[in-house]
C-alpha cells in the first residue's frame, strides 16, 4: 500500500482510492451523495483532506454491516462541525443503529430458514407463502396473484 508522505495534507482521488480501498467512482459517488468533500485546484482536479481516508473508512464499515447510505450521511451529519468521526462516535452510532440490524438478522434468518420450502413449493402464492406474507398478514383479504395485481393498480 503505498504511504503518504507526512508533510503532504491533502490527496488526489487516486490517492484516496488507493488507500481507502475504495474505487474512484465511488469516491465519487460518495461525493456526490454529500458523504465526504472535497475542494478544487485552478485545474478543476478533486482534493480530499487526509482526514477523508477515516471518513471513508467509516462509511465502508457501516455499509458492510448493511446501513444505507442516507442513513450513513445523517449520522455524519450529526458530527459537529463535520468532524471525522472517532471511535466514540462510531460506538455511539453503531449502538443507535442495533435494533435496525436485529430487525435485519431477524428477516435474513427466515429467509434462510424458508427458502428452500419457497422454491421447491412453487406456487409463489402470496397467501401461503412465508417470505412474501410473514405471519399471513394478506390472508383475509386476497390470495395469489390477485394482491399482486391489486398492489400495482394502486401503485
Amino acid at each position: 500500500m503505498p504511504q503518504i508522505p507526512v508533510k503532504i495534507h491533502e490527496l488526489t482521488v487516486g490517492q484516496l482510492s488507493a488507500r481507502s480501498g475504495a474505487a474512484v467512482s465511488a469516491l465519487h459517488f460518495y461525493e456526490a451523495k454529500g458523504l465526504i468533500n472535497s475542494r478544487r485546484t485552478t485545474g478543476n482536479q478533486r482534493r480530499y483532506q487526509r482526514d477523508t481516508l477515516r471518513r471513508v473508512a467509516f462509511i465502508r464499515a457501516a455499509q458492510r454491516v448493511g446501513i444505507p447510505l442516507a442513513t450513513i450521511r445523517d449520522a455524519l451529519s450529526e458530527l459537529p462541525e463535520e468532524r471525522t468521526p472517532t471511535r466514540e462516535d462510531w460506538a455511539h452510532l453503531s449502538e443507535a443503529w442495533r435494533s435496525e440490524l436485529d430487525q435485519r438478522i431477524t428477516q435474513l434468518g427466515r429467509l434462510r430458514d424458508h427458502l428452500t420450502d419457497c422454491i421447491g413449493c412453487g406456487c409463489l402464492s402470496l397467501e401461503n407463502c412465508v417470505l412474501s406474507n410473514p405471519d399471513d398478514v394478506f390472508g383475509e383479504r386476497l390470495t395469489g396473484s390477485r394482491l399482486m395485481k391489486e398492489n400495482r393498480q394502486g401503485a
